[in-house]
C-alpha cells in the first residue's frame, strides 16, 4: 500500500552509533514535513495549497530550483552556507507536494520516491556496493552508459539513446555541456583540449563568414554552432558553461549598477551621459572589483562530522564562538545544538569525559591575530608556524593554511 513502505525495516548501519542517530532524526524530520503537507491538502487545510494541481506548481518547482543556484553562486564566493539549507529546505518542500498530489491520486507517495532513487543509485554503482573493481572515474561513467542502456532495454524493450534524460526543457549551455558529455561516455568526443579548441576556432571562421554575407539564417546557424562547441570547451575545462555566465552576467550587473551609482552622484541624467563617461565609471567599477580580497572561506562542503565530549560543553562553545571566526570558520546554531564548522568537517561537543583528540583541519581564512584569539579565549597555543592549539576542554588543533 501507497505510504506503507516507511514501516519496513531499516537497514543496519555499519558506520557507527552517531550515523544512526543522524539517520533517524532525518527520518523525524522528513515525516513531520510529510504530515504538515497532509494537513494543508486536508479538509479544513489551506485554501491555496488544496487549490493547487501539478500544473500549477510548475513555475514554484523552477522558482525555488533558481533560488539554490542563487544561494551557491553565494557560498562560492565566501558566503554562509545556512541560506543555502534554507533553500534547499524550500526546494525539498515542492517536492514533497508533489508527492502528495501523487499520493492522493493513489499513485505513489514520498517513501516510493526516495525507494526509487536508492534503488537507482545502487544499481549504477556496482564497484561500490557489490565490490566490483573499477580503473578510474572514466570507467564508472562508461559502466554508468552500459547499465542505463540494459535498464532501458528492461522498461521499454530497446536501448534508446545515450543522449535520453537530458531535458528538452533545460537551459541551452548546460544542455548542449550535457549532450557532449552523454556522448562522451561511449568514447564520442575530442581526445584532447587543442582538439576542442582548434574546432571553437574554426566554427568562429564559419560565423565570419556568415556575418559577412548578412545571411540572418546562416548568421543563426553558425552562432549556435560557436555556443555549442564554446559549451564543449566549458566540459573540458571542467569550469561548467551556464555557472560561468551566470557569474558573468552577476559581475555586468554589477558594474553597471555601478555605473548608474556614478552618473546619480555627479548629477548626470540617464540617457544624456557620453559613451566615454560611462565607459569610465565601468573602469572604476572593474578596478574596484579586482581589489577587493579573494573570499575568506573555501566553498567546499562539511565531508566529515563528528561529536566530541566534554565534561564542560558550554566552556567549548564560548571558546569557539570567539575563536571560530579568526580561523575563517563558523559556528552554527541549530535550535539548542551547535557545531563548528570549517572547509571539511563538522565538529561538536555533548557532556561527558574529554575527547582525547588531536584534529588537522584547513583554514583558508586564518586571520594574523588568530593566535592571539585563542590565548584571550582561554586556549593554549603550542606553535605559530604552523598554528598548533588546544581549546579549554581538552580538543588538539593543527590548522593547515
Amino acid at each position: 500500500m501507497i505510504g506503507d513502505r516507511r514501516r519496513d525495516p531499516k537497514p543496519e548501519s555499519t558506520a557507527g552509533p552517531r550515523v544512526g542517530e543522524d539517520m533517524g532524526r532525518t527520518g523525524d524530520a522528513v515525516e513531520r514535513l510529510e504530515e504538515i503537507m497532509r494537513t494543508l491538502r486536508a479538509e479544513g487545510g489551506c485554501p491555496w495549497d488544496r487549490a493547487q494541481d501539478i500544473r500549477t506548481l510548475r513555475p514554484y518547482l523552477v522558482e525555488e530550483t533558481y533560488e539554490v543556484l542563487d544561494e551557491m553562486d553565494r557560498v562560492g564566493e565566501g558566503g554562509r552556507w545556512r541560506a543555502l539549507c534554507e533553500e534547499l529546505g524550500d526546494l525539498l518542500f515542492q517536492i514533497v507536494f508533489h508527492a502528495q498530489l501523487a499520493r492522493e491520486l493513489g499513485e505513489f507517495g514520498l517513501a516510493d520516491v526516495a525507494t526509487a532513487i536508492s534503488d537507482k543509485i545502487v544499481s549504477r554503482h556496482p564497484h561500490v556496493f557489490e565490490g566490483k573493481t573499477v580503473g578510474g572515474a572514466e570507467e564508472v561513467l562508461q559502466n554508468w552508459a552500459r547499465i542505463k542502456a540494459e535498464e532501458r532495454r528492461r522498461k521499454h524493450g530497446r536501448e534508446g539513446s545515450v543522449l535520453d534524460g537530458v531535458p528538452s526543457a533545460a537551459p541551452a549551455l548546460l544542455r548542449a555541456e550535457r549532450l557532449t558529455e552523454k556522448a562522451s561516455r561511449i568514447g564520442f568526443d575530442w581526445p584532447d583540449l587543442a582538439g576542442v579548441r582548434a574546432k571553437l576556432a574554426e566554427e568562429l571562421e564559419e560565423l565570419d563568414r556568415a556575418i559577412a554575407s548578412r545571411d540572418a539564417r546562416a548568421i543563426e546557424h553558425e552562432l549556435g554552432d560557436v555556443l555549442f562547441s564554446l559549451a564543449n570547451l566549458a566540459r573540458f575545462t571542467a569550469t561548467p558553461a551556464e555557472d560561468a555566465l551566470r557569474a558573468a552576467n552577476a559581475r555586468f550587473t554589477r558594474r553597471f549598477h555601478a555605473v548608474e551609482e556614478g552618473l546619480r552622484a555627479r548629477g548626470i541624467p540617464f540617457g544624456t551621459a557620453t559613451l566615454a563617461q560611462m565607459d569610465g565609471l565601468w573602469q572604476e567599477a572593474k578596478a574596484a572589483e579586482a581589489s577587493l580580497p579573494p573570499p575568506v572561506s573555501a566553498a567546499r562542503a562539511v565531508v566529515a562530522r563528528i561529536e566530541l565530549t566534554a565534561p564542560e560543553p558550554a566552556r567549548a562553545h564560548t571558546f569557539w564562538t570567539t575563536v571560530a571566526p579568526a580561523l575563517g570558520w563558523t559556528v552554527e546554531v541549530d535550535g539548542g545544538e551547535w557545531s563548528v564548522e570549517t572547509p571539511g568537517l563538522c565538529f561538536s561537543y555533548a557532556a561527558g569525559p574529554a575527547s582525547a583528540v588531536f584534529l588537522t583541519v584547513d583554514a583558508p581564512g586564518l586571520r594574523t591575530d588568530a593566535a592571539a584569539h585563542i590565548r584571550e579565549a582561554g586556549g593554549t597555543v603550542q606553535g605559530e608556524h604552523p598554528l598548533v592549539f588546544r581549546d579549554p576542554v581538552g580538543t588538539c588543533v593543527l590548522v593547515r593554511v
